[in-house]
């Protein structure tokens, strides 16, 4: 199982995806729409904890057969999460039609960026999480952490624009903290 800092390393490398969202919203918007702020954010919390949830329980019941080589699971997926998230900080910007004011919207998003931690809850069951019980804690933080970086993204999005998207590349830190994470728990399997 993980402990405290890697736990909070974690929520605040899976809300990179939530930041950036909503420094978009922000962007669009332009001024602070204090429901819009709230519920966007809420839902991304909602879904950042959600995810890793269903991951858990989809893995769970396959625990016991892939003991052998769980942490071996658990490094690849945080590593392809984590290279997928260094190669969409350099990728090129996508323009669309964006209405974040919307709820319709607003859940699209919250799917959209919560994805990768569907993983997260796959890697969870593969490195010792084995109740519920144990689970409570880090998906609270994940959400929590989810719902603050999506209030804060907003925030930036409206006050200073496009600059902070463009410079700050938020997925890169995500992305280096998710691999961070998965080469840890496959060195202290390998090493102990």
């Amino acid at each position: 199982m993980m402990g405290w800092g890697e736990i909070v390393l974690l929520a605040f490398a899976l809300a990179m995806d939530c930041f950036t969202v909503s420094v978009v919203s922000g962007v669009l918007l332009r001024r602070i729409r204090p429901g819009t702020l709230l519920r966007l954010s809420l839902l991304l919390g909602l879904f950042q904890a959600l995810m890793p949830l269903l991951g858990w329980l989809a893995i769970f019941h396959f625990q016991a057969s892939l003991e052998a080589y769980d942490h071996w699971i658990a490094f690849g997926m945080l590593a392809l999460i984590g290279g997928k998230m260094i190669f969409d900080a350099f990728g090129e910007e996508e323009q669309g039609h964006l209405d974040p004011t919307r709820f319709g919207a607003q859940v699209l998003l919250a799917v959209a960026t919560s994805i990768d931690a569907l993983a997260i809850g796959i890697s969870m069951a593969c490195t010792g999480y084995s109740s519920l019980g144990q689970l409570g804690t880090p998906l609270l933080i994940i959400g929590i952490v989810s719902f603050l970086m999506g209030m804060l993204g907003q925030w930036l999005g409206v006050r200073f624009g496009d600059v902070v998207a463009r410079r700050l590349k938020p997925e890169l830190f995500g992305g280096l903290i998710l691999i961070g994470i998965g080469v840890k728990i496959l060195l202290e399997h390998l090493l102990s």
